[in-house]
């Protein structure tokens, strides 16, 4: 599981295409390498008519002249061996490159870079997974105008301190700019992952839900988490108890006694549960994570880059 440590980022780089000319390079190869074998032939066949002539020599002179082939043979093989080493070292060379031929040259084609930049703000999931991420349940609380063109939705952890930066540094500009003019509404969805009190606190907000105050809920928490954090806090350090939760229910108005009985009774463990399986299904792996209208941003990133995703979508 990815750890929001690093600002919740898993940074998506792309890979290079490999070379579609692999066999037409080993057909380079051998041709290279059959090029200096016949040309090893051709050399051979010139030492053995010279050994013909100096053995036509010797035979004239008489017994007491050296004859001078066992000289030249060696050193023609010699040749051709540095000749065929030469092709290789050449051909592994080439190939290494990544050249290749000519594009249109049988199988051979121009190999194309396409390492994509690294970065934060992508289509992320496949088409399918994200239809699903951005098609809204009856569980899903909406802030703002539910006609609105764009929807943002969010993947969150109560205790995850970087959904916390995003809540208390960028949130409130994308709520006055975009969700309060009805340009764009927001979701937020339960991915309780950091540990039991993420869980607890994800429980709790589904129990504000039943009283149309999941937003207010969801801020109280934030609000309370990212004061915590700022003490020297930490994930499940016994922050969020019964008691607090209790607090921030009759903080944002609701009936807490309702409230009370919805938390002790457990009666969102497994929608809470689900929602962390259903969202790891369609490729969720760390918090926040954003989907507006199909653009996936990884990570509490720069409110630029929200309003560059937004702003594209309307």
């Amino acid at each position: 599981m990815e750890s929001e440590k690093h600002k919740g980022k898993k940074i998506k780089s792309g890979r290079a295409a490999m070379p579609e000319s692999a066999e037409g390079m080993e057909v380079l190869h051998d041709s290279r390498a059959n090029g200096a074998e016949d040309e090893e032939y051709d050399m051979g066949m010139d030492a053995g008519a010279d050994a013909d002539a100096e053995a036509t020599k010797t035979s004239t002179t008489g017994v007491g002249m050296r004859p001078q082939k066992d000289r030249f043979l060696p050193v023609s093989i010699l040749v051709a061996a540095i000749i065929v080493g030469g092709s290789v070292v050449f051909a592994t060379f080439y190939h290494g490159m990544g050249l290749s031929a000519a594009p249109g040259a049988g199988d051979a084609g121009a190999v194309a870079s396409t390492t994509a930049p690294a970065g934060d703000v992508g289509t992320g999931t496949s088409a399918s997974d994200t239809a699903a991420i951005m098609q809204l349940g009856p569980r899903d609380a909406i802030l703002g105008n539910a006609n609105a063109s764009v929807t943002i939705v969010e993947y969150g952890d109560y205790q995850c301190p970087y959904c916390g930066e995003f809540f208390s540094q960028t949130e409130p500009s994308i709520v006055s700019d975009y969700i309060n003019t009805g340009k764009a509404k927001m979701v937020f969805r339960n991915f309780a992952f950091l540990g039991p009190e993420s869980t607890a606190a994800a429980e709790a907000a589904e129990c504000a839900e039943d009283q149309n105050k999941l937003w207010a809920y969801h801020d109280a928490l934030y609000n309370a988490k990212v004061g915590d954090d700022e003490k020297g806090g930490s994930e499940d350090d016994g922050f969020f108890t019964r008691a607090l939760f209790i607090q921030l229910a009759g903080d944002v108005g609701m009936d807490v006694n309702t409230f009370t009985t919805c938390i002790d009774s457990d009666k969102y463990a497994t929608t809470v549960a689900d929602e962390k399986t259903t969202a790891s299904a369609l490729g969720i792996d760390s918090t926040p994570t954003f989907s507006i209208n199909g653009t996936q941003i990884l990570g509490a990133e720069p409110l630029s880059t929200f309003q560059q995703a937004i702003n594209a979508a309307l």
